[in-house]
């Protein structure tokens, strides 16, 4: 069509009423995107998890959170309080328990000093339960953080909070922040990868959750036996060649879909189409120990009952920090010890201690420790008062749930080992030295990556959201 043509069909003045709507949109549209009140005007990455820079050289690549769900018990094993003895069996005077926060015993029970012997490890004469000895060996290279505090004081949202910086489902983990913040090195396995032994975890899928981010920074669950992940092997008669063909037909759809509207979720989802179909090769291999020596499987306990599962887990976590998977969570459930303190805590400790211990001895050896950041703990701790479920039967006592002092342990990536930072009262009630808030701890692990937390935001309803909500101070005492 000429310009005679189209001035013959429409004349100038009509022309200009007609676009003008359009033209104030155009308008609108500038002025609000120069606010960030807009979605981004680039199309969206069909790779989420390409590698990218941090703000600032970080002390960590990679991140194992050892996270005991149920909550330890710190009086038992990291924080000895000998001014129990004097109390136990009595009851705490009103003015001392006012302000706890109780999950299931009233302030008015009676006091349990701990039986466990506390020995001082390494140089810097670190205290262990005799229940640990295997981690004890590592007190120089480890940070005993004993004035860790949470709001929550029941399981979901205490788990929800230290997994995701809030008591409340929806937001992203910190596994996925760590991994929309750096992307993945490993273009054959998931980046952020979720490990479980024991029982169910109270919080579920919450703490692996991606929120409102794109779904390819969520957490993907391994299995313990047969495939890694369901439905990862071909069923009979497929090939990888009519496999491949499949999937680049559905790579074409759902490109033309993503054009047509936009959505992210579709660049997700070719992406874990794409991720799924390498994995096949790789999540196979990374689950066979037949390259393992003996004395590395001895190590770590593979081929002993009681630590079989999670020594097979910290094996795992820690070859796929040698293949590039950025954020690994090791969950063993469950250390809520209502009842039955002696038997279950003792239980877990002979679970755990060896196979950590051996994940920290197998990094330190391979050069990968200090470049991998350790975290050990749990949502919150335990009272130093007792819960009495049976009064008939002695040694079935235990330990109600304990926000406001309570102990995690921290290491390699940038930590500086070997220190105790923080301090509780003589009994463990409240904090006396150093409180550090769960929001403390996120600060300091995306520091340890390379990240100002105040500037790691996503924009989702209209606001920018953080790991860390609207608080958090890196623990600078405890880094390099």
């Amino acid at each position: 069509m000429t310009f005679e043509d189209f001035f013959r069909i429409d004349t100038r003045r009509r022309f200009l009423r007609d676009c003008a709507g359009g033209l104030g949109m155009i308008a609108l549209g500038h002025l609000l995107s120069a606010h960030g009140l807009t979605a981004a005007s680039e199309a969206p990455r069909l790779d989420y998890l390409v590698p990218k820079p941090p703000h600032f050289p970080g002390t960590a690549k990679n991140v194992i959170f050892l996270f005991m769900a149920g909550a330890p018990s710190q009086v038992d094993l990291f924080d000895p309080k000998p001014e129990l003895q004097k109390w136990h069996g009595n009851p705490l005077p009103p003015s001392m328990t006012k302000d706890l926060k109780l999950a299931f015993i009233k302030p008015s029970a009676t006091i349990m000093a701990s039986p466990r012997k506390f020995k001082r490890h390494g140089q810097c004469g670190m205290q262990f339960s005799d229940w640990l000895p295997q981690l004890a060996t590592h007190a120089d290279d480890l940070c005993m953080v004993r004035s860790m505090h949470t709001e929550a004081f029941n399981h979901h949202p205490g788990q929800s909070l230290l997994m995701t910086g809030s008591p409340l489902s929806g937001r992203p983990s910190v596994g996925s922040w760590s991994v929309y913040g750096l992307g993945s090195e490993s273009r054959d396995l998931p980046a952020f990868v979720v490990l479980g032994s024991g029982t169910q975890v109270s919080a579920g899928s919450t703490i692996w959750s991606s929120g409102f981010m794109p779904s390819a920074y969520q957490g993907v669950p391994f299995r313990r036996s047969g495939d890694p992940i369901l439905y990862l092997s071909n069923p009979p008669g497929v090939t990888p060649q009519t496999q491949r063909a499949g999937l680049d037909a559905l790579r074409e759809i759902n490109q033309i879909h993503q054009e047509e509207t936009g959505n992210v979720e579709i660049a997700s989802r070719i992406a874990s189409y794409e991720l799924a179909f390498r994995m096949q090769t790789s999540a196979p291999e990374l689950m066979d120990f037949s390259d393992e020596p003996r004395h590395i499987l001895d190590m770590y306990g593979v081929n002993q009952e009681v630590t079989k599962t999670y020594a097979t887990n910290c094996l795992m976590a820690r070859r796929m920090v040698e293949r590039g998977v950025r954020f690994v969570m090791l969950v063993h459930s469950s250390w809520d010890d209502h009842a039955d303190l002696t038997k279950n805590l003792s239980k877990n400790c002979r679970i755990t201690d060896q196979p950590a211990a051996a994940l920290i001895k197998d990094l330190k050896q391979r050069g990968l420790f200090d470049s991998t950041l350790i975290v050990w703990g749990g949502e919150f701790g335990r009272t130093p008062m007792t819960q009495i479920n049976r009064p008939n039967d002695p040694g079935s006592e235990g330990r109600d749930h304990h926000p406001d002092c309570f102990t995690i342990l921290l290491g390699g990536g940038g930590i500086r080992g070997g220190q105790i930072i923080g301090k509780g009262d003589e009994l463990g009630l409240n904090i006396v030295e150093e409180p550090i808030h769960i929001n403390d701890l996120h600060a300091t692990v995306l520091h340890c990556l390379g990240f100002d937390h105040t500037k790691l935001t996503y924009r989702h309803m209209g606001r920018d959201f953080r790991l860390t909500d609207v608080g958090g101070t890196v623990m600078q005492k405890i880094l390099i």
